[in-house]
């Protein structure tokens, strides 16, 4: 049987991300809760519809239940050559409408929560009950960071930042420069699958902190101003094990306006 490279990708792909998905909702450990109530704003994003390209199998799965899919705001190809289409509909149709069938599944057992904003149940999991509690934690937090994460990109993006986040990260870190560089570090030294993020603290501060699996900095009291994800489906079917080169290629999409916003939200936000 001959495979041109194309197809070779993609079945590649198909292997890995159906490998990394199976571990999705394997975790048994469980984050310390606030132990407080917290007031969230409903998530605009929860009512957004999947990509009109991915298969009738995966809309499906994806636009049942309280929870959708979002779209994502451009082409699978946009942000290349920093982040290529395969990875792009891979990461976008496969994983997170996974975490978003996922989550929908545990709230039919527990119909009163859909109610409730992904976000409250995250930042509360000693609130969400137990049966259910890690496929909140890993599935909710997968959703609510991967929505997060294709709105901060964009194609033509990167630069320097602008707006009000630019001098906050030259009072907070020095520099630019210094920023990316520890943003970088921290990513680079993530074991295993995970996130990194630049988030607000409860005193005010910008801080660097990474996040294992699909934790969100929400569960400990953080505001996730803009987070890259560097589980290996982020990134290996363009950069295989250089984690560090796909942390580089990552600054040029990035999209300073969304960034912006996602900063005033945090200045609001009410731990």
């Amino acid at each position: 049987m001959n495979l041109n490279r194309r197809h070779f990708l993609g079945l590649l792909g198909a292997s890995t991300g159906a490998l990394l998905l199976n571990s999705c909702t394997s975790s048994e450990n469980i984050l310390p809760s606030a132990g407080k109530t917290l007031t969230v704003a409903p998530n605009p994003e929860d009512n957004l519809t999947v990509s009109p390209t991915a298969s009738p199998t995966e809309i499906s799965a994806a636009t049942q239940g309280a929870i959708q899919l979002p779209a994502l705001p451009y082409a699978y190809e946009a942000l290349e050559p920093h982040i290529d289409a395969a990875t792009m509909r891979f990461h976008h149709d496969k994983h997170h409408a996974t975490y978003v069938k996922n989550l929908n599944a545990a709230l039919e057992k527990h119909p009163k929560l859909k109610n409730i904003s992904v976000e409250q149940m995250v930042r509360n999991l000693s609130s969400v009950p137990e049966d259910i509690r890690n496929v909140v934690r890993n599935n909710g937090g997968g959703h609510i960071n991967h929505a997060m994460f294709w709105r901060i990109m964009k194609p033509n993006g990167g630069g320097e930042p602008t707006g009000a986040i630019a001098p906050a990260i030259q009072e907070n870190f020095g520099s630019f420069a210094n920023f990316k560089k520890r943003f970088n570090e921290e990513g680079s030294k993530r074991f295993g699958s995970g996130w990194v993020w630049l988030v607000r603290e409860q005193n005010g501060k910008l801080a660097v902190v990474s996040t294992a699996n699909q934790d969100s900095p929400l569960a400990a009291g953080k505001y996730p101003i803009m987070g890259n994800d560097v589980w290996e489906h982020a990134y290996y079917l363009k950069y295989q094990n250089r984690r560090a080169d796909y942390l580089d290629a990552w600054w040029n999409v990035l999209n300073w306006d969304e960034i912006n916003q996602r900063f005033a939200d945090a200045v609001k936000f009410k731990y």
